[in-house]
């Protein structure tokens, strides 16, 4: 039996795809709904579902983001979107995460049917894959993609806070990801570890800073993130080669 999990924060859908939709007649058992993208990606991490229906319009989430951790985590769990909202250039972006099937509310049965068929079809797809290949193969095309579009997202998350106490946990709940899985991804993604990109990302923004003589060294260092005086300058001195000041004063060459 394939394992079914069902995300939408209507549960007039949630009660109606799981009683309306012959599941069995499929192969397929629902093992677990949400109300909310957290709940449905814990979930998804506890049942390790084959297929997931999730709406992408859900209060206090990034749809794509979460597609994209989705597919990241899962590779081979197929996905569709139930969604009420008709946006062709985000359909589009859904699809190249690997989305199986973009399904528009009220969606009919004879659409609901069709892509479970999809969906199965892809799976016995990937199993014949396995079996030729060997257990190490996977939807490596579709773990590429939605590995990287999580990379860029975070990257532009950092970029964006990195003068608070912005935390690994703090970027994987932003990405719907978890702190092991966005570390693999930097690492395979960016080829630096979340400790490297923050700190060359409040560097870099250090150094813009620096052109201004008005602006302190120390409050520079703290503006960018580093309540520490000391532990600003070793790290400017370890990416730059120089001090602070040293930096500063060949600007004003």
């Amino acid at each position: 039996m394939y394992r079914v999990v069902l995300i939408d924060d209507e549960a007039i859908i949630l009660e109606g795809l799981k009683k309306v939709v012959d599941w069995a007649g499929f192969g397929c058992e629902v093992v677990a709904t949400a109300g909310d993208a957290a709940c449905g990606m814990a979930m998804i991490r506890e049942h390790k579902p084959d297929i997931s229906f999730t709406d992408i319009r859900m209060p206090d989430m990034d749809g794509l983001t979460m597609i994209a951790a989705l597919k990241s985590e899962f590779p081979d769990m197929q996905v569709a979107v139930l969604t009420g909202y008709a946006d062709f250039e985000y359909a589009q972006q859904a699809i190249r995460l690997g989305v199986t099937r973009f399904l528009l509310k009220p969606s009919r049965m004879d659409e609901i049917n069709e892509t479970l068929r999809a969906m199965i079809a892809n799976l016995e797809r990937l199993s014949a894959l396995r079996q030729a290949e060997g257990e190490a193969s996977s939807n490596a095309e579709e773990e590429q993609g939605a590995g990287s579009f999580i990379v860029r997202n975070a990257v532009a998350y950092i970029e964006e806070n990195c003068a608070g106490r912005l935390t690994l946990q703090d970027v994987a709940e932003h990405c719907y990801v978890s702190q092991w899985h966005l570390s693999r991804l930097l690492n395979k993604h960016a080829g630096k570890n979340y400790y490297d990109i923050l700190n060359e990302t409040r560097i870099a923004e250090a150094k813009k800073l620096l052109r201004d003589p008005c602006l302190k060294i120390g409050d520079i260092g703290d503006m960018v993130g580093y309540s520490d005086a000391g532990h600003f300058a070793r790290v400017f001195k370890r990416l730059e080669g120089m001090s602070a000041n040293e930096y500063r004063n060949r600007m004003k060459r």
